[in-house]
């Protein structure tokens, strides 16, 4: 097949409209979609590729904390560390641009690197760039991300992949605009001295089965408070509910709240009346008190990039330290997170920005390199049951039991099939107007009002009534 040319800067043109109104309720899209293409077009299309010899001097990567830099530092081959914001690859300068997320920061800076890519300085220019699951959607049906196609990835190449990593990155023509290195599968992260004060035992089957669905996991939580302990933050527990609604958050351009997410209402103000759980926000000092035996916590929700930033294995006297906590599936199975890498339009580093996704996020050794070292859930069937066989996926941290094929089950069934561009927008607001609810300064009605309004503001196009 006769190979032909991508030319990276003249793919299609990048607008300043694009990200107008950024956090808009709509993105660019056409009046009649066409149908997605096929696995075999796609790959046809990737076969066909040659990319044009790099000429960019300057390798931009944009982000929001260290953690995808760290892995890049210790597991890409040839990469140099210059200082903490830059380093080399060959003769190629590396430039992490790192914003935080507080209060929407990266993105916004991000959009405003995007929107000026087209008429950017070559050194300048945003070559690679990183995405959550809440607002994935939100780039990758716009121009701004490259098909992996485009870049001569096929489908074979990720053939070893979590489908559902795959879809989340999918853009309206079926083709796939980005990558991970994580399977974010999350379940119930439990004190084992705790477990085995309430519950009589830390088995993991054992516990397992006290909260095995919300019934059990409520009539847990109070056997829980009656032992002088909290369950968690209502808030540890709103993904796993959402993660398994009946319908997006916006239906018809209607405002939808689905029944379960509506059951995490009403389950956690009743466990809050009985003092079994709490209203911590998630990341704050009361909320972290878990962390440490006199914290008197009996569980936080989350997935296995949970176990290393979370939970403050390194620092003496926490439960981690000591190996104090356990890990189980929980009352529904659910994601929480993950990174996504995404090549920009216009990058003048294709090749390396090709082999640095195809290294990073697909390379078997690479990957296992990162479960082993990190604690990591890696976006590899193939590495997970490796370290679901043997001693090297057993974590201390967890006193030695080994999650990973907990973890592995749990990547297989993460349904996507309701996400949607509103989820950031929504969660967020829903979350910060039942807090209103369930500390007393709300009734529940008055909250939904809270709610309804919040997200007409964000999204004027959408119906709340």
């Amino acid at each position: 097949m006769k190979k032909r040319l991508v030319s990276l800067l003249a793919m299609a043109t990048m607008t300043a409209t694009m990200f107008a109104g950024c956090g808009s309720s709509e993105t660019a899209s056409t009046e009649e979609a066409a149908a997605p293409a096929s696995t075999e077009e796609i790959d046809a299309e990737a076969e066909a590729v040659e990319l044009p010899e790099d000429t960019g001097k300057v390798l931009n990567i944009y982000c929001w904390n260290d953690e995808w830099q760290t892995r890049v530092k210790d597991f890409y081959p040839g990469y140099e560390e210059v200082d903490a914001t830059h380093g080399k690859i060959g003769d190629v300068e590396v430039v992490w641009n790192i914003t935080p997320s507080t209060d929407n920061a990266y993105q916004n800076n991000l959009d405003e690197a995007l929107i000026a890519q087209p008429d950017a300085a070559a050194d300048d220019k945003v070559d690679l760039f990183l995405v959550e699951a809440d607002y994935a959607l939100k780039y990758v049906d716009e121009d701004v991300t490259i098909p992996l196609s485009d870049l001569g990835i096929t489908s074979d190449v990720l053939s070893d992949q979590y489908s559902y990593t795959q879809s989340i990155v999918t853009d309206s023509t079926g083709r796939i605009k980005g990558s991970s290195w994580q399977a974010c599968s999350a379940g119930l992260i439990y004190n084992r001295e705790a477990a085995k004060e309430v519950l009589g035992t830390d088995d993991p089957e054992e516990v397992q089965a006290a909260v095995a669905d919300w019934d059990k996991y409520n009539e847990t939580a109070k056997k829980v408070a009656d032992a002088g302990y909290t369950m968690c933050s209502v808030n540890d527990t709103y993904r796993t509910y959402a993660n398994n609604v009946s319908g997006q958050w916006v239906q018809d351009g209607k405002l939808v709240i689905d029944p379960n997410v509506d059951k995490w209402v009403d389950d956690s103000m009743a466990l809050i009346e009985a003092g079994a759980e709490d209203t911590d926000d998630l990341w704050s000092d009361d909320w972290a008190k878990g962390k440490r035996p006199e914290g008197k916590v009996f569980c936080y929700f989350g997935p296995a990039w949970f176990f290393n930033f979370c939970l403050d294995a390194d620092q003496d006297g926490t439960i981690a330290n000591q190996g104090g906590w356990g890990y189980c599936e929980g009352p529904q199975s659910y994601y929480w997170g993950g990174t996504w890498v995404c090549a920009a339009t216009g990058t003048d580093n294709a090749n390396l920005v090709k082999d640095i996704i195809v290294t990073m996020t697909t390379d078997k050794g690479v990957l296992k390199d990162i479960a082993t070292t990190y604690a990591d859930c890696v976006n590899s069937k193939e590495v997970l049951s490796e370290l679901a066989s043997s001693d090297e996926g057993n974590l201390d941290l967890l006193g030695g039991q080994n999650p990973y094929e907990q973890l592995a089950a749990g990547a297989e069934t993460v349904d996507l099939s309701n996400l949607s561009k509103y989820d950031q927008g929504c969660t967020e607001e829903f979350q910060k107007a039942m807090k209103n609810y369930f500390t007393g300064n709300a009734t529940k009605d008055e909250a939904l009002d809270m709610f309804k309004t919040a997200v007409h503001e964000k999204y004027p196009d959408v119906s709340v009534d």
